[in-house]
């Protein structure tokens, strides 16, 4: 039973061999695991040519190429080398969102410091990669074409300050839904058990909620889905910035 409606996201130790040893299986790390299993399940049935036409391998390649259409239309042509990276992070935000959603389950987007560790990586790894290509012309993505000389200082403080934010922007949209959708549910619905529970009225007029709570659920499993799609959008939009640089 959860005593706080922060419980949900609190990182607890599931399996220690002993007390000197730090070593241990975390729910985090489990949960982890869980969704690595699923990706790999669920993405060899398109290698399996005996399932070949049943509904999950056309659901699973319709996904594939949603993902696709996406990565091209934002990097273009370059895209294809970028997209086994996007798809893979879009299957694993898209499958832990989901899972979250399971009762008493773990949410592992939502847990902040975690998340934005990764697009900290993501956004160093983008850099990085727009080093390589261009060297130092990499800079250049932060004097917009056509900018008069006077307001080049000005200009280049403004854009490295919005490129430095991609760094925790990214990952802290995707935790903060999460978590607040989480905890949006939890107290909703920690508030209609005391109200049912109350007396014979409280428990009458406690229905109405609870289709309120059904709608806010639905739409919490379109929000998980829709935040995956999101971040392999902006994702795929700072690639875009380090290859073309524009």
């Amino acid at each position: 039973m959860f005593y706080s409606p922060l419980d949900q996201f609190e990182i607890k130790p599931l399996l220690m061999i002993n007390n000197y040893l730090t070593l241990s299986i975390t729910n985090y790390s489990l949960y982890i695991i869980i969704v690595v299993l699923l990706i790999l399940s669920y993405s060899s049935i398109i290698a399996n040519t005996s399932l070949k036409g049943t509904r999950w391998t056309v659901a699973i390649i319709a996904l594939y190429d949603t993902i696709y259409n996406l990565v091209s239309s934002q990097i273009g042509r370059a895209g294809g080398i970028y997209f086994p990276l996007i798809f893979t992070i879009f299957n694993f935000i898209f499958i832990a969102n989901l899972i979250s959603m399971i009762p008493y389950s773990f949410a592992i987007s939502a847990q902040l410091v975690a998340i934005v560790s990764f697009s900290l990586a993501l956004w160093f790894g983008n850099v990085i990669l727009g080093l390589y290509l261009h060297g130092w012309g990499f800079f250049a993505l932060f004097v917009p074409s056509g900018t008069p000389l006077p307001l080049v200082p000005v200009l280049v403080l403004i854009e490295a300050l919005s490129y430095s934010s991609r760094a925790i922007s990214l990952g802290l949209r995707l935790g903060a839904n999460i978590l607040s959708g989480h905890l949006l549910m939890l107290i909703l619905g920690s508030l209609i058990i005391s109200l049912m529970s109350s007396s014979l009225l409280g428990f009458v007029s406690g229905i109405i909620p609870i289709v309120a709570v059904v709608a806010i659920t639905i739409l919490e499993f379109g929000i998980a889905i829709i935040q995956a799609y999101v971040f392999s959008i902006l994702l795929s939009g700072y690639i875009k910035d380090s290859v073309s640089l524009h």
